[in-house]
């Protein structure tokens, strides 16, 4: 793996939007397909077109936004082999952890709750575990999109990869529709101004 630059995380402008999920038909709608939800809704809403990219293991399009190119990836392998997806596009095009957002389902935060946060641990989720060991690093941004916690650590399994009720789909979509408000932002680098209008109580 190429060594990638380092540029510090509160300023660097976002180069690359991954969102987290599952291929195929039968995981569209479960609730740890919430990254592939927001990024498919950031792609329609700029009227971008994915396309398969099969050298890097994902779906991609790009983005021009404000002057800034950016980059949207939806992997194409399991969610626990998202990370070959994420090294190998930001290796081709010398993207550091730095200027890369994922998102993802959080099991730790309510449907409707939405929270960027800079660097940290993977908390179990086994998409931003595989992340963490491609590039070799966790300083890369996330995009915690609330889906609730089954209570039950047993049930953890079955419960991300069912279906959300209406209700919490509702509640889910408004959050990303908050996210998408916030994009021009992000991709300023200017994450705190984002947090701030994120993590205001709705």
């Amino acid at each position: 793996m190429l060594a990638l630059p380092r540029i510090p995380m509160s300023n660097s402008p976002i180069r690359l939007i991954v969102g987290l999920g599952n291929p195929g038909s039968e995981y569209e709608a479960t609730r740890h397909n919430t990254g592939f939800w927001f990024i498919e809704r950031l792609a329609q809403r700029h009227n971008q077109l994915f396309k398969n990219e099969s050298r890097h293991h994902g779906m991609t399009c790009k983005l021009l936004l404000h002057g800034h190119e950016c980059r949207l990836l939806k992997p194409t392998t399991y969610m626990n082999r998202s990370g070959q997806a994420v090294a190998s596009l930001a290796n081709y095009f010398r993207i550091p952890p730095g200027s890369i957002l994922v998102a993802h389902d959080e099991l730790d935060l309510a449907p409707g709750e939405i929270r960027l946060k800079s660097g940290g641990g993977h908390a179990g989720h086994n998409g931003l575990r595989d992340i963490m060991s491609a590039l070799g690093s966790r300083d890369f941004h996330r995009l915690r999109i609330g889906i609730d916690h089954p209570k039950q650590r047993g049930e953890v399994v079955n419960y991300v990869l069912g279906r959300p009720s209406q209700t919490d789909r509702a509640a889910i979509d408004d959050a990303i529709d908050r996210a998408l408000d916030s994009v021009s932002e992000i991709l300023d680098g200017e994450l705190q101004r984002a947090m701030n209008r994120l993590h205001a109580k709705h």
